[in-house]
């Protein structure tokens, strides 16, 4: 770029804006010239190459892209602005601007730096930036004659409700009386709207007191049941077991309060709070149900308690092998019988020292008999059949969960002692409350062996079911024993064709087949 001394002492003297006076007048034909002036002067500093480093400049002299230069463009004409900025883009030489035609700016340059704008004229930079715009470019809908009404002075309780039911918005509050209230409630009822019921019970709760909001409800049946299914669903115990004591219902008081333990979470506390619940007014199937509860939990304490010593101590093989995975504590009936007969199946029964053997536990002393509490504990409350008896497990339920639990360990002679008794006379008979063929299912899931099966599946009395259970659990010799038994020799040929070609099976089927004692019905 080669310049000489004067221009550059030309470049820095001038300027394309005009001193600020007091006398300027808003000639802008003047600042058009001006504003001409000064980009004509720019360009004769730079080469032609370097155009696209040049700060381009409207006819108002703001900088192209600038936020005043944005706020005029969008303010002035929109087509006559647009032909001019299109034209600014151009890179064509700056002696064709001329020739455009001036847009139609309500811009000053001396106005914006004075930082006022003409009468009639827009915003200053300044004004336009602090202030809301004033001009809203989306037409507001016209809204409904009936919204604008007075939503506390205008509406009947039967208006009131039938908006509710609606959906729409409605003030309760203009309701003060106790008349009004009542009014507006029994309008809710005559809907039979669940939703607007409610609605209107809230607002009874929060602005009548509890003695005439109970006293109103006795006798509103309808709104009473809402009432306290609102106060379950939320949880405000306090209240409905207010309710409950005003009208009288002394069983559902209870329960009530009985729901409570499931919010306490320490077995300790939870027990001692299930011991106040005991002599509470329940029914008498409600009232085992409750002593059960607690004497279970009573148990699982102190089961959990010895057990947790023998894993920690890693004495015991049965915890070695299959270490727990849970806790005791908390669980259903079922479940403790399942971690009993798994655990702690061969303990002996409940003993008469069971309550010397827990109080020393609790305080790690020894019984009278010189045992710690935790060894006497052993053969009492963790033994399956002392459960059995305090708890009266049917024997279908025992025989089910002991079946499941010794199993699942594989102890294949306490499954066939479960299932052997002795009559008077000494002989020993096998019997089974649930049936054999649920036996031979529970052992199948758990993997016993063939000969386990077998010997369970003939002990099912239903020649069809047992036929079915030995065909599907390939019990081959079952099969073929109850073909001969049933000398249905076509059956028996049919059979053949299902076992393994050279086997044992096979062989056992053409003996019986080829014998000349067994007089065959086909």
């Amino acid at each position: 770029m080669n310049r000489t001394k004067g221009d550059e002492e030309e470049y820095w003297n001038s300027s394309k804006f005009k001193a600020f006076t007091f006398d300027d007048e808003d000639d802008e034909l003047s600042q058009l010239k001006e504003s001409k002036r000064a980009v004509n002067s720019l360009r004769d500093f730079v080469d032609d190459d370097d155009d696209d480093d040049l700060e381009r400049v409207s006819w108002s002299g703001e900088p192209v892209g600038s936020i005043s230069w944005s706020i005029r463009e969008t303010a002035g004409n929109s087509g006559s602005t647009h032909e001019g900025r299109e034209q600014l883009k151009s890179r064509n030489s700056f002696s064709s601007y001329a020739q455009l035609p001036k847009p139609t700016s309500t811009y000053s340059l001396s106005s914006f730096f004075r930082g006022r704008t003409r009468p009639g004229s827009f915003q200053s930079l300044s004004d336009a930036l602090s202030d809301t715009p004033a001009k809203s470019y989306a037409p507001e809908l016209g809204r409904p004659k009936g919204e604008y009404r007075d939503y506390s002075n205008d509406w009947s309780p039967s208006d009131t409700a039938r908006r509710l039911r609606k959906g729409k918005v409605c003030s309760l509050e203009r309701f003060r009386s106790l008349q009004d209230k009542l009014q507006l409630l029994e309008e809710a009822v005559s809907m039979h709207d669940g939703n607007v019921i409610t609605a209107v019970l809230i607002f009874l709760k929060r602005t009548l007191s509890k003695e005439i909001l109970f006293r109103e409800l006795e006798v509103r049946q309808v709104a009473l049941r809402h009432l306290i299914h609102f106060l379950k669903e939320i949880g405000d115990q306090k209240l409905l077991l207010d309710l409950f004591r005003f009208l009288d219902r002394t069983e559902e008081l209870a329960l009530s309060h009985y729901r409570e333990h499931l919010n306490i979470q320490d077995p300790d506390k939870r027990k001692e709070f299930l011991k106040t619940c005991v002599g509470l007014p329940f029914s008498a199937e409600d009232s085992a149900h409750i002593q059960d509860h607690y004497t279970l939990l009573e148990r699982q304490i102190i089961i959990e308690a010895n057990d947790r010593h023998l894993e920690s101590a890693g004495q015991t093989e049965i915890f070695r092998k299959h270490p727990r995975k849970a806790s005791i504590l908390n669980m259903p009936l079922v479940t403790t019988l399942f971690y009993s007969c798994f655990y702690h199946y061969t303990e002996a029964e409940f003993s008469e020292i069971h309550l010397e053997a827990f109080l020393a536990l609790t305080r790690g002393k020894r019984t009278s008999s010189g045992q710690e509490g935790k060894e006497v504990c052993k053969g009492t409350f963790s033994s399956p059949v002392n459960l059995k008896k305090t708890f009266k497990i049917p024997d279908k339920q025992y025989v089910l969960t002991a079946l499941a639990a010794r199993a699942k360990l594989r102890a294949w002679n306490d499954v066939d002692a479960l299932f052997t008794t002795k009559n008077w006379l000494g002989y020993t008979k096998k019997r089974a409350p649930i049936g054999f063929h649920r036996v031979v299912e529970i052992l199948h899931k758990n993997n016993a062996p063939v000969q386990i099966l077998q010997e369970y599946v003939n002990l099912v009395e239903d020649v069809d079911t047992k036929l079915n259970l030995a065909t599907k659990f390939k019990c081959h010799d079952v099969v073929i024993d109850t073909y001969r038994d049933l000398k249905d020799r076509q059956q028996l040929l049919a059979y053949r064709s299902k076992v393994d070609k050279g086997s044992a099976e096979e062989e056992k089927i053409d003996a019986l087949l080829s014998s000349s004692q067994i007089r065959w019905k086909n």
